[in-house]
């Protein structure tokens, strides 16, 4: 038994708005433990034979939101693995409590300026698609950071290297998991 063995007990679900670095710092997370890694994109885009962006774009938010639910509840009855979700993932209600029920959830925290640096790199996220995205990440913190506050642990992550990311999310999952000890 290593020390992170007891981190492997439980699926670790990282919640957080676009552009955070969950898949990133999620499969360094992953290897650093020694845990298989789920990306619930990549996993909603294979089970629906499509890309994210034209789930959108053909039957809009809803039915993407719908799917990813069954996907994330699909995921989440495997054994212990990082999962990252999509940014909107964790506003589900149902969704959430599933993620609260069967694993220890991490809402990765980073300043909007630093998320709008990274989410400006690619073109493929359909909420940001021909808007402003200070603006539109502004108008999601608004709404989703009450939620993801109910996340078991935040970790501020600032502009730092994923591997500086990944020892904070160890030392902060370390520290709940003694929190919960009896």
């Amino acid at each position: 038994m290593d020390r992170y063995t007891p981190l492997r007990a439980r699926t670790i679900t990282l919640v957080g708005l676009m552009g955070v670095g969950k898949s990133s710092v999620g499969r360094r997370l992953a290897n650093a433990l020694d845990l298989p890694f789920k990306d619930a994109d990549v996993e909603i885009e294979a089970a629906a034979g499509r890309s994210i962006p034209d789930i959108f774009a053909e039957m809009g938010e809803p039915a993407f939101r719908e799917g990813e639910r069954r996907v994330i509840a699909r995921l989440l009855e495997n054994p212990p693995h990082v999962l990252a979700t999509g940014g909107g993932a964790f506003m589900n209600d149902e969704t959430r409590a599933l993620i609260k029920e069967r694993s220890i959830s991490v809402w990765l925290k980073a300043d909007l300026e630093v998320l709008v640096r990274r989410v400006s790199r690619k073109d493929s996220r359909p909420l940001l698609s021909g808007k402003d995205p200070l603006a539109v990440l502004t108008e999601l913190a608004e709404k989703r950071y009450p939620v993801y506050a109910e996340a078991d642990i935040t970790v501020e992550t600032g502009d730092t290297a994923h591997h500086v990311t990944v020892d904070q999310v160890i030392r902060a999952l370390t520290r709940h998991l003694e929190e919960q000890a009896p």
